[in-house]
């Protein structure tokens, strides 16, 4: 097994203010590997985009007490002295947030700004190194690009333009903090296969926060889903999809939207809203919010799901209501584990993940129209058992994951 490129044992930050000290960071332990790609999942307000700023201490956290370790190339980070972490920043890990017109200076041209990462050269060398760096984002003008400020781009060129102001200085981790927030979603998806491109071509690895579970399914390698300032369930990406453990990452799941959905079928959610940090509950995190809880989950803190082996409470004792994820249709493994660097992997991943959803859906249609039959209802009762024959004729549509 190669050397972890980053290492992240029992991190936790903690903020005092007017007395009161707060942990929205608590006990997150992660690792990635050269050249290897983890996502972190989780709600607003978990804490993710509080994780990736401690690990460089990146404002706020610099206010904020911090323990735990970070391992970065064998080096702990936050046992670095100011100089030292300041030549990590950049150097060894860059960072692509939200709002790229946030990120840049409005004043500014665009190659003075990529200039300012790149020490040692000339102002004619900078410039020509701005244009490449934006040539290689595949920005259609970059010259034009270069010599212009951030308010004369578009929301997807100011993202670019920040991507290549991350690669100025040859990364070897870079995290992308929600990097399609405010992008439609053609700008979207050219943003994320750049981000697929130059991660390959560089030799860079890349750790991606998000709320989107479709975009984990097909590019990551690893997931790691964030609630509460903590890491609930970890492991492969087939392997937390198909088999989830903890109820949240169930109901992350289960709130995925499909296209084939009944056109009136209402929107699953998760009934309430992340626990402020300050007023976390005892015991398990999720369990006020858990229609699973047990008198049990209130009062003792469950261990980290890491994939597949591990039961959601510290006994596996907990009963779990029949979810569209344990349904026999969807409990078989997937038979193969997509590439997920190669283009081919990754269409093959995102057809392996819609397909089961689209078995999850033939199921409970053929649930609820049972039911209808059960009732006996003289009006419904009949088109409901023929509508039954003919799902059962046709099967679960475009079965992508049978084929492959």
């Amino acid at each position: 097994m190669s050397v972890p490129l980053l290492q992240v044992d029992q991190l936790a930050v903690s903020f005092r203010q007017e007395g009161l000290e707060t942990t929205p960071v608590r006990s997150v332990s992660l690792t990635i590997l050269p050249g290897e790609r983890v996502a972190v999942v989780g709600e607003s307000g978990c804490g993710k985009s509080l994780t990736a700023l401690a690990l460089t201490r990146l404002s706020p956290t610099d206010r904020a007490h911090v323990t735990g370790r970070v391992l970065f190339e064998g080096a702990d980070v936050l046992a670095l002295s100011r100089r030292e972490r300041s030549a990590v920043r950049g150097g060894g890990i860059a960072y692509v947030f939200q709002d790229p017109s946030a990120s840049l200076n409005p004043v500014m041209r665009v190659h003075k700004q990529i200039g300012e990462c790149l020490r040692g050269l000339t102002h004619a060398e900078r410039f020509a190194a701005a244009v490449g760096l934006l040539t290689q984002t595949g920005l259609p003008d970059p010259v034009r690009a270069a010599q212009a400020y951030p308010c004369e781009l578009s929301g997807g060129q100011q993202q670019r333009v920040v991507l290549a102001m991350a690669l100025a200085s040859r990364p070897k981790l870079l995290i992308a903090d929600e990097p399609t927030t405010a992008l439609d979603v053609t700008t979207q998806r050219q943003v994320l296969n750049l981000i697929d491109k130059l991660a390959d071509a560089n030799g860079m690895a890349v750790l991606l926060i998000t709320h989107n579970l479709g975009l984990v399914a097909g590019r990551m390698d690893r997931v790691y889903v964030m609630y509460a300032g903590q890491v609930v369930e970890s492991g492969a990406v087939p392997d937390v999809l198909s088999r989830p453990q903890h109820p949240y990452t169930r109901g992350l799941l289960a709130a995925v939207p499909m296209l084939d959905a009944p056109r009136n079928a209402p929107l699953r959610d998760i009934p309430g809203t992340v626990p402020s940090p300050d007023a976390w509950p005892t015991g398990c995190a999720f369990a006020p919010r858990c229609e699973a809880a047990s008198p049990r989950c209130h009062a003792e803190q469950p261990p980290e799901n890491k994939g597949a082996k591990a039961a959601f409470t510290a006994a596996g004792q907990n009963p779990i209501r029949l979810q569209p994820y344990d349904t026999p249709h969807c409990k078989q493994p997937l038979r193969l584990l997509p590439n997920a660097r190669t283009k081919a992997g990754r269409s093959r991943a995102r057809r392996l993940f819609f397909g089961r959803r689209r078995r999850i859906v033939w199921h409970c249609r053929r649930k609820r129209l049972r039911q209808i039959v059960a009732c006996q209802d003289p009006d419904r009762a009949p088109n409901a058992q023929r509508r039954i024959d003919a799902l059962r004729r046709a099967g679960p549509r475009a079965d992508d994951a049978q084929r492959i």
